[in-house]
């Protein structure tokens, strides 16, 4: 891997807990319940804060956007979750939401200089970034930029993952990995124990079809563990994830992607040492 794309991943490392909190603190959970969505479970407010950007999306649009979701769990929540608050209701929610779980999470911080320098880099990343083609992050980088820095960081880390997320899956494409094919051969190769995709709704039958056929292509062996070349599909995929991501961070120069990573690593402490954020991830942070 090139300097250019470790840093790109690095950057990424960094970005994705600030952006994740979102999904787990208790004060979205708040928010949620605030606007009528039942909180006993993660997915109801998951799909809805995820989703409000698109609009009213069916279940369809949103199954497809966010690829690794058995497109039967999203049917379950979606678009039900429109019936309970709009969109734009979501998003003001949302937009509160991050307020005050970073609030609490950075304390006098969130009105620091050191923000406000990291929040005027993101943007300036966020913006280069092209989202033809890539309906989570053009959907994001739509929104308005927020005035307070802490959440201009929030949303920027929020248009950059989606951009992230969104060139991934055009690579997983060309590796012609389907949906559940790309979870397992991720499991596969140790991102995260299988247990941990449970939460994308798909079956065990599902997942065993999946590894039946990954094994068939000689990707997986007959443990589930990833043969040589099963890594090699992987890392170029991973490679290619990288290299559709760089686009934007080159607004920066060298010095100054260093700086910003310098000026994140506070806001990646502050979310891994909430303990909000579970050890195991299926984006195999930490692990890829």
């Amino acid at each position: 891997m090139s300097d250019e794309l470790g840093r790109v991943r690095q950057l990424w490392h960094l970005l994705e807990p600030v952006h994740a909190v979102l999904y787990y603190a208790p004060e979205a959970f708040e928010e949620a319940a605030a606007l009528g969505y039942a909180v006993d479970e993660r997915w109801p407010s998951y799909f809805a804060w995820r989703a409000a950007p698109l609009g009213e999306a069916g279940a369809d649009r949103v199954a497809e956007a966010f690829h690794s979701f058995s497109p039967r769990m999203v049917g379950a929540y979606v678009p039900a979750v429109w019936t309970v608050a709009a969109p734009d209701a979501v998003l003001a929610a949302r937009g509160r939401a991050v307020d005050r779980a970073y609030r609490k999470l950075l304390g006098e911080a969130v009105a620091a200089p050191d923000t406000a320098e990291a929040a005027a880099l993101l943007r300036r990343v966020a913006e280069a970034a092209d989202t033809a083609d890539r309906p989570m992050a053009a959907a994001n980088a739509a929104l308005p930029w927020p005035d307070e820095p802490h959440l201009a960081v929030w949303h920027a880390a929020t248009v950059l993952r989606e951009h992230r997320g969104d060139g991934h899956l055009a690579a997983l494409a060309r590796a012609e990995l389907d949906p559940v094919e790309a979870l397992v051969s991720f499991a596969a190769v140790g991102a995260a124990r299988p247990e941990v995709f449970g939460s994308r709704g798909w079956s065990d039958e599902e997942w065993r079809a999946a590894r039946e056929r990954l094994e068939k292509r000689g990707l997986v062996a007959g443990d589930g563990t990833a043969t040589e070349a099963g890594r090699a599909l992987r890392a170029e995929a991973e490679r290619r994830t990288d290299e559709a991501a760089a686009g934007p961070w080159r607004a920066l120069a060298a010095e100054e992607r260093e700086r910003l990573a310098e000026l994140l690593g506070p806001l990646w402490v502050a979310a891994i040492g909430s303990g909000l954020l579970p050890s195991e991830n299926t984006l195999g942070i930490g692990k890829v």
